[in-house]
């Protein structure tokens, strides 16, 4: 079932980025919804696939103490075998965060989180490169996430 997203839709979609933990009350009053018509449309929203879950980021607790590594991953072939034995070697490494089959130069982009260089070196060594079928790894370190660092612009 598909459902057409109004602007009220995408408002409730926008907050559950910023805070997926937030009071209904509180959405409802910032969406301009009553709460029970606020948490129809969230279920709605749920029912056509439209939200696919919640998560809980993990930090360390101490602000700016991981620094996210962007990792661009070249495969010497993309058969379905080959996507497959990676994708299942990657499931196996928690330090990988985020896994996504790619179009355009890369086959795969990754992200993991470190608390500096030597760590992501060890990650890099001991992990990514052992990956099967990886040709090419091609790596950035974050500045900042802009979409966190509101007010904390220097």
């Amino acid at each position: 079932m598909s459902q057409s997203l109004d602007v009220i839709d995408r408002n409730i979609i926008r907050l559950l980025r910023l805070d997926a933990r937030m009071s209904s009350a509180k959405m409802a009053e910032s969406v301009g919804l009553s709460p029970s018509a606020c948490l129809r449309r969230i279920k709605l929203l749920e029912e056509n696939g439209i939200i696919r879950g919640y998560t809980a980021l993990i930090g360390s607790g101490e602000e700016g103490s991981t620094i996210a590594v962007m990792i661009n991953i070249t495969l010497d072939r993309q058969t379905e075998d080959f996507l497959n034995r990676f994708e299942d070697a990657v499931r196996k490494h928690p330090e990988i965060r985020e896994c996504y089959l790619m179009t355009g130069d890369w086959d795969y982009f990754l992200r993991v989180e470190v608390e500096s260089p030597r760590e992501f070196e060890t990650i890099h060594t001991d992990i990514l490169s052992k990956l099967p079928g990886v040709t090419r790894i091609h790596s950035s370190f974050s500045i900042r996430n802009a979409l966190t660092a509101r007010g904390r612009r220097r």
